[in-house]
């Protein structure tokens, strides 16, 4: 099994949800953190308890999406950590329509934060990632694999997300670098909460997945030894009919 300790993780998405539960799992195994989000206050709490396990915590708060940030992101990860061994993608946007009355400038906004933002982020750290024979994690949606009503314009960019990480496995396999894809079912976080409310539905976020459960999953997948690789992983509530 591959040990985790003192190995540097980059955790998008790390405010909030599973994103967070992922830090605080890896702190737990001992792990470095980078941790990005944009909610200032929530990423700086989630870095505060990774910090009572991990030897090193770096939380960044920022947009993704704004123009330079991911060049920044690079930069300070070289000056403070020097390499990285482990890029775990959670952030991301969500949008609810029917396709003819669904605005093109939302589609644009999803697409933005799902697809170029995690390409263009993975290509800015892949010469690390290649120099530490590491790991990249993408937590992509159910959507990415079945795309339902209403939710086209979401679905699309899962979809286009797994395509990019299918073809990036395939690219850096010979450099020693794994590629997981997590298809998460409805989970209990702040988003799916307001997804909840945008359907009308109640919110029983016992009967869903926990963050916590996606995290352990995704950390047991990054402890395989190197003979093996875990490349999709499709994870659902329980409780099918919620």
């Amino acid at each position: 099994m591959i040990v985790l300790e003192n190995q540097i993780a980059v955790v998008t998405g790390a405010s909030h949800g599973i994103g967070r539960a992922i830090a605080l799992g890896l702190a737990a195994k001992e792990a470095m953190l980078f941790l990005v989000g944009r909610n200032t206050a929530a990423l700086h709490e989630a870095a505060e308890l990774a910090r009572k396990s991990s030897p090193r915590v770096v939380d960044h708060a920022t947009d993704l999406v704004a123009d330079g940030a991911i060049a920044v992101i690079a930069e300070k990860i070289r000056q403070q950590l020097g390499d990285i061994d482990v890029l775990i993608h959670c952030a991301g946007a969500y949008s609810h329509g029917d396709l003819q009355t669904a605005s093109i400038d939302e589609f644009d906004r999803l697409y933005r934060t799902n697809v170029r933002m995690p390409y263009l982020l993975t290509q800015s750290l892949l010469p690390m990632l290649k120099r530490r024979q590491g790991q990249i994690v993408f937590v992509n949606s159910s959507k990415g694999l079945q795309a339902p009503a209403y939710a086209g314009q979401f679905a699309a960019t899962q979809h286009a997300l797994k395509a990019i990480a299918d073809s990036l496995r395939e690219e850096v396999n010979s450099d020693g670098v794994r590629v997981l894809s997590v298809y998460p079912g409805r989970t209990a976080t702040p988003r799916m909460e307001a997804i909840f409310q945008m359907e009308g539905k109640e919110y029983r976020p016992e009967l869903l997945l926990q963050p916590e459960d996606i995290a352990e999953t995704v950390i047991n997948a990054l402890m395989m030894p190197l003979t093996a690789e875990v490349t999709n992983l499709n994870i659902r509530p329980r409780v099918k009919s919620y």
